[in-house]
């Protein structure tokens, strides 16, 4: 598959996939099942222990250090906190990368021995599983103030408080993918997210059989992004569980929802879990560090 998306499809064979990604996307496997109220907790225990992760160690980021020493910093402090196991090896991508340029295929995303600059974008994304639960977030920073990050973070912010009523709204997670890619390109900056795998907005989260150690992974390309339990989940319940441009199927569940924008030489996202529900769709946490952060800048203000 091609990095990036077009409105129009790249031959026959995007045709094809595009095809059975919208035919796939209304056949949810049971994943657009609500989970009982108790399983909330464990989403909720996983995400914070991500973003306590990324926190932790974006305190500890530092000048000439590379994202592969980042990554393993990550990992490092989920085994000190008790979890050895993941949906996606633990990212981090700096300046220009937090953005994916230099990449030329999927396998390229993985950490490298690019080192940070003081005034680089630092992008972190980490994905623990806790007793079976998985949490996935991202979280921009920079080293030094970053006027062009706030900017971002402050527009993304507005996004964020616009998605559960997309959500909510009538329209197909495809409209809503295609409705946010509009509001990113009319605010001048590039939809970095739609050069994902699938060109993913978000990913369903779920529940793993809970268990001890580490998680396999095979390879380090594409396909190692993921441990082998994660893909094969993932392979189970087919293109229903991505967000692609060409979903139309049921939005009801748990979603890792990731807008991810981009300007000339840097990036920014966030990542949080998005509950949709029936009646109502809201995030999982309020008190996620891009939230706090902007409400204490408005107190400072």
């Amino acid at each position: 598959m091609p990095i990036g998306y077009t409105l129009k499809p790249n031959g026959a064979l995007d045709r094809l996939y595009r095809w059975l990604s919208k035919i796939s996307s209304k056949y949810g496997g049971g994943q657009d099942m609500l989970p009982p109220a108790e399983a909330m907790a464990g989403y909720l225990k996983a995400q914070r222990l991500a973003y306590a992760a990324v926190e932790h160690v974006g305190k500890q980021l530092k000048v000439g250090m590379t994202e592969q020493q980042a990554a393993d910093l990550l990992e490092g402090y989920l085994r000190q906190h008790g979890t050895e196991r993941y949906l996606h090896r633990a990212f981090a991508w700096f300046g220009s990368h937090s953005r994916f340029d230099e990449y030329a295929g999927y396998a390229d995303y993985h950490p490298s021995e690019r080192q940070l600059r003081a005034e680089d974008v630092a992008i972190l994304d980490v994905s623990p599983v806790v007793d079976g639960y998985i949490g996935d977030v991202g979280y921009a920073l920079c080293l030094t103030p970053n006027p062009q990050l706030d900017k971002a973070k402050a527009f993304l912010l507005q996004l964020r408080a616009d998605i559960p009523g997309l959500f909510a709204s009538p329209m197909t997670a495809a409209e809503i993918w295609a409705e946010i890619d509009r509001r990113i390109h009319a605010a001048g900056y590039d939809n970095i997210h739609s050069k994902y795998p699938h060109c993913v907005l978000g990913h369903r989260v779920f529940r793993v059989k809970p268990k001890k150690g580490k998680h396999l992974r095979v390879g380090n390309r594409s396909f190692g992004w993921f441990s082998l339990e994660t893909n094969l989940a993932f392979l189970k319940m087919g293109l229903s569980a991505a967000l692609t441009p060409e979903h139309i199927g049921n939005k009801l569940g748990l979603w890792a929802i990731e807008p991810h924008i981009g300007w000339d030489g840097g990036g920014c996202k966030f990542e949080e879990v998005l509950v949709v529900e029936p009646t109502r769709c809201y995030w999982l946490d309020e008190q996620v560090p891009h939230v706090i952060e902007a409400r204490s800048k408005r107190h400072e203000g």
